[in-house]
């Protein structure tokens, strides 16, 4: 049953407080109940932007690599419905300043048809490849995959039939509480297959990659020198604000995109 205006507006009244709701999730017993009413059956992957990658060859020549970004374009290109939101939660939420508010989630699958209208609009599948690639060129990164969280807020089911294509800025997006929450649910939420994010012996230790560029707090400096620690989940953005170009984000995995279509593919039905 969709949701009416009122739960989604004080879902966004809520959102700061989602830090302390994560904090919650660690005590006894709270993570299952959590896991199983929000979380249960998920696995949501963290995309790479295309321009940070680097697959053993100059990073100047991904114009003619497969990209992270085709996992997206694969899942809207198969899925009969597609849903545009009119509005990001996060940013909404958290009253952005830097990133647009109205570039929201793309959804997929039959569950879309029960999201109430006042939140968005049933698009083309042209549409929505569009509407992804403007949230790549204003500088979002996409998470993709089967969040329960999603059917739950906005009343769309089967979990099943719904897929996310968030397109997450590193201010305001809900996985900030990455580091707070629950590693039952926090190791749901992940790295794309094969992705490692290095910094090199040529680090001058100038701190700009660890003032809030990652969302979850990956990067922290150690004996005057960045060092990006497991909370990592391999989104780029740290790689793109290194004014020395010493951070690299290698994948080590060809296939990594058909691995990544194969792993999501058997948890949402988007026909």
């Amino acid at each position: 049953m969709s949701r009416p205006r009122w739960f989604v507006q004080l879902i966004k009244k809520l959102f700061p407080e989602r830090f302390l709701f994560a904090r919650l999730t660690n005590l006894p017993g709270v993570d299952r109940v959590v896991d199983y009413c929000l979380f249960h059956g998920d696995d949501v992957i963290y995309l790479p932007k295309d321009q940070t990658i680097l697959i053993n060859e100059p990073i100047t020549k991904t114009g003619d690599m497969v990209l992270p970004s085709r996992v997206v374009e694969h899942f809207i290109e198969s899925a009969s419905y597609h849903w545009i939101m009119d509005f990001c939660i996060c940013r909404s939420g958290n009253h952005c300043q830097d990133y647009p508010l109205e570039y929201g989630c793309i959804f997929l699958g039959e569950a879309v048809l029960q999201i109430n209208p006042e939140f968005g609009h049933l698009v083309s599948k042209e549409e929505a490849l569009e509407h992804a690639r403007h949230c790549r060129e204003m500088g979002l990164v996409h998470m993709v995959g089967r969040n329960k969280l999603d059917s739950v807020w906005l009343g769309a089911n089967p979990a099943h039939r719904l897929m996310t294509i968030c397109n997450c800025c590193p201010c305001c997006c809900l996985w900030k509480m990455l580091p707070y929450i629950t590693p039952m649910v926090g190791d749901k939420v992940s790295k794309m297959p094969g992705v490692s994010v290095t910094v090199s012996e040529l680090c001058a230790g100038c701190g700009t990659c660890a003032e809030g560029i990652c969302f979850t707090e990956a990067i922290v400096m150690v004996g005057g020198y960045a060092h990006i620690n497991g909370d990592c989940r391999g989104c780029g953005r740290c790689v793109e604000v290194c004014p020395n170009q010493v951070i690299e984000l290698s994948i080590d995995e060809a296939a990594f995109v058909q691995q990544t279509i194969d792993r999501l593919s058997p948890l949402v039905d988007v026909s």
